[in-house]
């Protein structure tokens, strides 16, 4: 009698390729994207993080959002939308959107209508206040360009509250009915098709006084009570936190599995350049090692860029200073009073593209699933800086180079099919 080999297959984001980009930046529209595909194929790719897609006055290029059920016109049409996910599918891609939880635009319509009067119903759609001097102690998170997080409201007299941009305020989580109508937003995409939520801010949802309203247990709890909706209509449909904190503080972000699927592994990323800049020899290691006594079918995502700063809240303020003065030694993009600085890889190793292809490889060799933002394989640089300009995140979010890819895909021994060779092997390795 023989015993016959039982094979469990992991979940498809255990061991997933992202590509994370903006629709417009990369390939001009929807049907661009659609297009596209075949050249994200070719790289090695089977998952995309879509930067958000959504109408928007563009204040924090998307992240302002103004119509959760529709597309940016310049992008394309639902309809588009429907048929890339059709096409992307096809070819094996899945698509993961991004969803700010956290706040709108100043110009959605729950807003105008909140902002307009005191005794609005959507008034306790967000958090007011009659003087600026209330959650003093929560996160700021974009000090350069504003000094408090209470934006006055010349309609009413008071104050909102907004942690990002002034014209992004802050939804009030303890209102159930903004919970209800978010999940709606969510199901509406899930009923089209969609793969994942990257949920954005994560830490952010729920304020309380005396601390930085950073991570609390009610936020935690909103984000069980988002997977436990998800998971009971669309079991495939994955959540992807967006939260730099410790990593100890980051595990929580799995909860029991019945929270994200995934989390973003900033705690990682700040190892690798830390181990890159030749500060701390064998942060990595040590790091990974720290990382994975996390639930089963739960999964770091690992990254060494994306569409923000280079943020390294977590490191000693000795490390800090060291690694920004590595990455941008004239100071031209730093963002957060200097505690950051918004760098591409191949503009931190200019002219050196063997330490570029160090440093995608060091990526690659960590486990969890890889993220690769747009650009990076073909080592696109910052656009130039522009001191008038104090969000310098906006630097690294210039248009895709297709004609340097065309070129690079005909060279064998070119930067795009060394990192196409490193992705697709990751793939082989473990799957």
């Amino acid at each position: 009698m023989s015993l016959q080999t039982i094979t469990i297959k992991k979940p498809w984001w255990m061991n997933t390729n992202i590509y994370e980009l903006y629709v417009d930046k990369f390939a001009g529209d929807l049907n661009g994207l659609a297009a596209k595909l075949p050249y994200l194929s070719l790289l090695g790719i089977d998952c995309l993080h879509l930067l958000p897609h959504f109408p928007s006055p563009m204040a924090d290029d998307g992240y302002d959002i103004s119509d959760y059920r529709s597309v940016r016109t310049k992008l394309g049409t639902l309809d588009d939308f429907k048929n890339l996910i059709s096409a992307a599918h096809a070819r094996g891609i899945r698509i993961i959107l991004d969803f700010v939880l956290n706040h709108t635009s100043e110009m959605h319509p729950w807003f105008i209508e909140a902002r307009s009067s005191r005794t609005n119903l959507k008034r306790d759609f967000y958090l007011w206040n009659d003087t600026p001097n209330r959650l003093n102690d929560a996160t700021n998170a974009f000090p350069d360009i504003k000094e408090s997080n209470w934006i006055l409201n010349k309609e009413t007299g008071d104050y909102y509250f907004a942690s990002f941009y002034p014209q992004q305020p802050d939804l009030n989580w303890d209102n159930p009915e903004v919970e209800r109508e978010m999940l709606a937003n969510m199901d509406f995409w899930a009923d089209m098709g969609i793969d994942g939520f990257r949920l954005d801010a994560a830490p952010f949802l729920v304020k309380r006084e005396g601390g930085t309203s950073n991570g609390l247990s009610e936020t935690h709890a909103v984000i069980k009570r988002i997977r436990k909706h998800i998971e009971a209509k669309y079991p495939e449909v994955i959540l992807l936190a967006e939260a730099h904190q410790s990593i100890a503080l980051t595990k929580e972000y799995f909860g029991n599995s019945d929270e994200c699927h995934m989390a973003y592994h900033f705690p990682l990323m700040e190892a690798l350049w830390v181990e890159l800049a030749g500060i701390h020899a064998g942060s990595v290691g040590h790091m990974v090692n720290e990382s994975f006594d996390i639930p089963v079918r739960c999964q770091w995502a690992v990254f060494l860029r994306n569409h923000d700063e280079i943020s390294l809240s977590t490191l000693d303020p000795d490390t800090r200073a060291r690694l920004i003065a590595f990455f941008d030694p004239q100071s031209k993009y730093v963002f957060k009073k200097a505690r950051a600085t918004s760098m591409r890889i191949a503009s931190i190793f200019e002219n050196n593209p063997e330490k570029i292809l160090q440093a995608i490889q060091l990526l690659y060799s960590t486990p969890g699933s890889h993220i690769m933002y747009y650009g990076d394989e073909i080592g696109m640089r910052n656009l130039p800086a522009d001191p008038s300009i104090i969000d310098t995140r906006k630097f690294v979010r210039g248009q895709f180079d297709w004609d340097e890819a065309k070129r690079q895909m005909q060279d064998q021994n070119s930067t795009w099919n060394r990192i196409a060779t490193m992705i697709r092997s990751t793939r082989s390795i473990t799957d």
